[in-house]
Protein backbone atom coordinates (compact mmCIF):
# COMPACT_ATOMS: atom_id res chain seq x y z
CA UNK A 1 0.00 0.00 0.00
CA UNK A 2 1.68 3.06 -1.49
CA UNK A 3 0.55 6.62 0.22
CA UNK A 4 2.38 9.68 -1.05
CA UNK A 5 3.68 12.23 1.38
CA UNK A 6 2.99 15.95 0.63
CA UNK A 7 6.67 16.40 0.30
CA UNK A 8 6.92 13.88 -2.44
CA UNK A 9 3.61 15.24 -4.05
CA UNK A 10 4.94 19.11 -4.15
CA UNK A 11 7.96 17.93 -5.62
CA UNK A 12 5.89 16.89 -8.54
CA UNK A 13 3.99 20.29 -8.88
CA UNK A 14 1.24 18.13 -7.40
CA UNK A 15 -1.66 19.69 -4.72
CA UNK A 16 -3.75 17.28 -3.20
CA UNK A 17 -7.25 16.96 -2.93
CA UNK A 18 -7.08 16.58 0.82
CA UNK A 19 -4.40 16.03 3.36
CA UNK A 20 -4.94 13.24 5.53
CA UNK A 21 -4.05 13.60 9.12
CA UNK A 22 -2.85 9.89 10.68
CA UNK A 23 -2.83 10.89 14.24
CA UNK A 24 -0.93 9.46 16.72
CA UNK A 25 -2.70 6.28 17.03
CA UNK A 26 -3.75 5.48 13.50
CA UNK A 27 0.52 5.71 13.38
CA UNK A 28 2.27 3.63 16.04
CA UNK A 29 -1.10 1.45 17.43
CA UNK A 30 -1.42 -1.62 16.19
CA UNK A 31 -4.65 -1.96 16.20
CA UNK A 32 -5.17 1.26 14.61
CA UNK A 33 -3.22 0.85 11.90
CA UNK A 34 -5.83 -1.17 10.34
CA UNK A 35 -8.46 1.50 10.75
CA UNK A 36 -5.97 3.54 9.33
CA UNK A 37 -5.20 1.22 5.97
CA UNK A 38 -9.31 0.84 5.82
CA UNK A 39 -9.87 3.96 5.30
CA UNK A 40 -6.23 4.22 2.80
CA UNK A 41 -8.41 1.31 1.13
CA UNK A 42 -11.94 3.40 1.24
CA UNK A 43 -10.12 6.61 -0.59
CA UNK A 44 -7.84 4.59 -3.29
CA UNK A 45 -11.29 3.21 -4.36
CA UNK A 46 -12.83 6.48 -4.53
CA UNK A 47 -10.33 8.21 -6.08
CA UNK A 48 -9.17 10.60 -3.99
CA UNK A 49 -6.13 12.88 -4.51
CA UNK A 50 -4.49 12.63 -1.03
CA UNK A 51 -1.06 12.70 0.76
CA UNK A 52 -0.14 12.29 4.20
CA UNK A 53 2.89 14.24 5.80
CA UNK A 54 4.62 11.11 7.07
CA UNK A 55 7.35 12.28 9.30
CA UNK A 56 6.75 15.67 9.25
CA UNK A 57 3.26 14.94 10.82
CA UNK A 58 3.03 15.58 14.94
CA UNK A 59 0.74 15.23 17.91
CA UNK A 60 -1.90 18.21 17.35
CA UNK A 61 -0.86 18.96 20.94
CA UNK A 62 -4.71 17.52 22.74
CA UNK A 63 -3.44 15.22 24.83
CA UNK A 64 -1.00 17.87 26.72
CA UNK A 65 -3.96 20.77 26.70
CA UNK A 66 -6.63 18.23 28.37
CA UNK A 67 -3.84 17.04 30.81
CA UNK A 68 -3.19 21.27 31.27
CA UNK A 69 -0.20 21.93 29.68
CA UNK A 70 -1.67 24.74 27.00
CA UNK A 71 2.02 25.84 26.86
CA UNK A 72 3.36 22.51 25.15
CA UNK A 73 -0.19 22.34 23.19
CA UNK A 74 0.86 25.77 21.56
CA UNK A 75 4.03 24.37 20.74
CA UNK A 76 2.92 21.51 19.28
CA UNK A 77 0.12 22.98 17.55
CA UNK A 78 2.30 26.03 16.06
CA UNK A 79 4.93 23.72 14.61
CA UNK A 80 2.16 21.62 13.02
CA UNK A 81 0.62 25.24 11.42
CA UNK A 82 3.68 26.06 10.26
CA UNK A 83 4.01 22.91 8.02
CA UNK A 84 0.43 23.10 7.40
CA UNK A 85 0.57 26.40 6.10
CA UNK A 86 4.13 25.75 3.99
CA UNK A 87 2.16 23.40 1.85
CA UNK A 88 -0.95 25.45 0.94
CA UNK A 89 -3.50 22.83 3.10
CA UNK A 90 -6.95 23.45 2.34
CA UNK A 91 -8.68 20.60 3.48
CA UNK A 92 -7.64 17.76 6.21
CA UNK A 93 -9.44 14.52 6.98
CA UNK A 94 -8.70 12.71 9.93
CA UNK A 95 -10.21 8.99 11.80
CA UNK A 96 -9.25 10.50 15.37
CA UNK A 97 -12.42 12.61 16.43
CA UNK A 98 -9.42 14.17 19.40
CA UNK A 99 -7.30 15.54 16.49
CA UNK A 100 -10.39 16.40 14.39
CA UNK A 101 -11.78 18.80 17.36
CA UNK A 102 -8.40 20.17 17.85
CA UNK A 103 -7.73 20.77 14.05
CA UNK A 104 -11.34 22.38 13.72
CA UNK A 105 -11.81 24.69 16.53
CA UNK A 106 -8.36 24.99 18.29
CA UNK A 107 -5.97 25.81 15.19
CA UNK A 108 -7.82 29.13 13.90
CA UNK A 109 -7.19 31.33 16.55
CA UNK A 110 -3.43 30.12 16.13
CA UNK A 111 -3.55 30.72 12.69
CA UNK A 112 -4.32 27.33 11.23
CA UNK A 113 -7.60 27.44 8.99
CA UNK A 114 -8.63 24.63 7.34
CA UNK A 115 -11.46 22.78 6.28
CA UNK A 116 -11.50 19.81 8.71
CA UNK A 117 -13.84 16.44 8.12
CA UNK A 118 -13.96 13.51 10.09
CA UNK A 119 -13.69 10.28 8.31
CA UNK A 120 -16.94 9.56 8.46
CA UNK A 121 -18.32 12.80 7.18
CA UNK A 122 -15.67 12.92 4.40
CA UNK A 123 -17.01 9.00 3.70
CA UNK A 124 -20.51 10.03 3.34
CA UNK A 125 -19.47 13.61 1.20
CA UNK A 126 -18.12 10.60 -1.45
CA UNK A 127 -21.27 8.83 -1.23
CA UNK A 128 -23.16 11.85 -1.86
CA UNK A 129 -20.87 12.47 -4.90
CA UNK A 130 -21.36 8.87 -6.14
CA UNK A 131 -17.65 8.57 -5.99
CA UNK A 132 -18.29 6.00 -3.44
CA UNK A 133 -20.83 2.71 -3.59
CA UNK A 134 -21.30 0.45 -0.17
CA UNK A 135 -22.07 -3.38 -0.78
CA UNK A 136 -24.58 -4.34 1.60
CA UNK A 137 -24.83 -8.03 1.35
CA UNK A 138 -22.03 -9.14 3.56
CA UNK A 139 -23.27 -7.69 6.71
CA UNK A 140 -26.87 -7.61 5.72
CA UNK A 141 -29.10 -8.32 9.08
CA UNK A 142 -26.22 -8.06 11.33
CA UNK A 143 -26.98 -6.80 14.92
CA UNK A 144 -24.88 -3.84 15.84
CA UNK A 145 -24.79 -1.16 18.11
CA UNK A 146 -22.90 2.17 17.87
CA UNK A 147 -20.68 3.88 20.29
CA UNK A 148 -20.59 7.77 20.09
CA UNK A 149 -16.85 9.16 20.56
CA UNK A 150 -17.12 12.19 22.86
CA UNK A 151 -15.24 14.80 20.55
CA UNK A 152 -17.15 13.81 17.64
CA UNK A 153 -21.24 13.71 19.21
CA UNK A 154 -21.24 15.88 21.98
CA UNK A 155 -18.29 18.63 21.41
CA UNK A 156 -19.01 18.70 17.19
CA UNK A 157 -22.53 17.54 17.39
CA UNK A 158 -21.67 14.96 14.63
CA UNK A 159 -24.20 12.45 15.28
CA UNK A 160 -25.57 11.34 11.44
CA UNK A 161 -22.91 10.66 9.32
CA UNK A 162 -21.50 7.73 11.53
CA UNK A 163 -25.25 6.62 11.61
CA UNK A 164 -25.80 6.92 7.98
CA UNK A 165 -23.18 5.11 6.69
CA UNK A 166 -23.90 2.33 9.44
CA UNK A 167 -27.09 2.03 7.94
CA UNK A 168 -26.14 1.59 4.15
CA UNK A 169 -24.09 -1.21 5.52
CA UNK A 170 -27.53 -3.08 5.91
CA UNK A 171 -26.65 -4.10 9.38
CA UNK A 172 -29.94 -4.26 12.17
CA UNK A 173 -29.01 -1.14 14.65
CA UNK A 174 -29.82 -0.80 18.02
CA UNK A 175 -29.35 2.13 19.68
CA UNK A 176 -27.93 1.82 23.90
CA UNK A 177 -29.80 3.68 26.12
CA UNK A 178 -27.30 5.91 26.52
CA UNK A 179 -26.38 7.12 22.85
CA UNK A 180 -25.95 10.62 20.89
CA UNK A 181 -26.06 13.72 23.23
CA UNK A 182 -26.36 11.09 26.72
CA UNK A 183 -23.85 8.85 25.01
CA UNK A 184 -21.62 7.76 27.83
CA UNK A 185 -17.77 8.06 27.57
CA UNK A 186 -15.58 5.35 27.13
CA UNK A 187 -12.63 6.75 29.43
CA UNK A 188 -10.06 7.58 26.77
CA UNK A 189 -10.58 11.31 26.64
CA UNK A 190 -9.25 14.03 28.14
CA UNK A 191 -5.97 11.87 28.38
CA UNK A 192 -7.36 9.77 30.68
CA UNK A 193 -6.14 7.12 28.11
CA UNK A 194 -2.66 6.82 28.75
CA UNK A 195 -3.11 6.63 32.82
CA UNK A 196 -5.09 4.33 34.90
CA UNK A 197 -8.87 5.45 36.22
CA UNK A 198 -9.36 6.44 39.42
CA UNK A 199 -10.72 4.08 41.61
CA UNK A 200 -14.97 3.45 41.32
CA UNK A 201 -17.11 0.78 41.51
CA UNK A 202 -16.11 -0.01 37.96
CA UNK A 203 -13.82 1.81 35.41
CA UNK A 204 -15.76 3.68 32.75
CA UNK A 205 -14.89 1.58 29.82
CA UNK A 206 -16.71 -0.99 31.73
CA UNK A 207 -19.79 0.16 32.32
CA UNK A 208 -20.01 1.60 28.46
CA UNK A 209 -18.98 -2.50 27.15
CA UNK A 210 -22.03 -3.32 29.58
CA UNK A 211 -24.38 -0.85 27.77
CA UNK A 212 -23.33 -1.87 24.19
CA UNK A 213 -24.18 -5.55 25.69
CA UNK A 214 -27.81 -4.95 26.70
CA UNK A 215 -28.21 -4.17 23.20
CA UNK A 216 -27.35 -7.84 22.17
CA UNK A 217 -25.35 -6.66 18.87
CA UNK A 218 -22.75 -9.04 18.02
CA UNK A 219 -21.05 -5.72 16.47
CA UNK A 220 -19.73 -2.42 18.41
CA UNK A 221 -19.31 0.43 15.71
CA UNK A 222 -16.93 2.62 16.77
CA UNK A 223 -15.44 5.93 15.09
CA UNK A 224 -12.32 6.61 17.22
CA UNK A 225 -9.51 4.23 17.97
CA UNK A 226 -8.80 5.44 21.55
CA UNK A 227 -13.02 4.22 21.77
CA UNK A 228 -12.03 1.06 19.97
CA UNK A 229 -8.95 0.35 22.39
CA UNK A 230 -11.52 1.09 25.40
CA UNK A 231 -14.46 -0.91 23.68
CA UNK A 232 -12.36 -3.74 23.14
CA UNK A 233 -10.74 -3.99 26.64
CA UNK A 234 -14.28 -3.55 28.09
CA UNK A 235 -15.38 -6.49 26.09
CA UNK A 236 -12.03 -8.36 27.27
CA UNK A 237 -13.24 -7.65 30.53
CA UNK A 238 -16.41 -9.06 30.83
CA UNK A 239 -14.80 -12.06 28.29
CA UNK A 240 -16.85 -11.91 25.86
CA UNK A 241 -14.45 -11.13 23.07
CA UNK A 242 -15.20 -14.84 21.61
CA UNK A 243 -18.42 -13.19 20.59
CA UNK A 244 -18.45 -9.88 19.95
CA UNK A 245 -16.54 -7.45 17.34
CA UNK A 246 -15.06 -4.24 17.49
CA UNK A 247 -14.96 -2.41 14.57
CA UNK A 248 -14.17 0.99 13.39
CA UNK A 249 -17.01 2.08 10.61
CA UNK A 250 -14.24 2.64 8.08
CA UNK A 251 -13.23 -1.65 8.64
CA UNK A 252 -16.73 -2.18 8.21
CA UNK A 253 -17.21 -0.47 4.83
CA UNK A 254 -13.47 -1.74 3.83
CA UNK A 255 -14.92 -4.91 4.67
CA UNK A 256 -18.08 -4.57 2.81
CA UNK A 257 -16.22 -3.89 -0.32
CA UNK A 258 -13.79 -6.82 0.06
CA UNK A 259 -11.56 -3.89 0.16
Amino acid sequence: MIVPTMAEMMAQGKQPEVLFWVGSAGSYDDRAKKITRAFVKILQQAKVDFAVLGTEESSTGDAAKRAGNEFLFQMQAIANIEVLNAYEIKTIVTCDPHSFNTLKNEYPELGGKYQVYHHTQFIKKLLDENRLQIDDKKLKGKQLTYHDPCYLGRANEVYESPRDLIRKLGVQLTEMKRHKSTALCCGAGGAQMFKEPEKGDKDINVLRTEDALETHAKIIATACPYCNTMMTDGVKFKEKEDQILVKDIAELIAESNNL
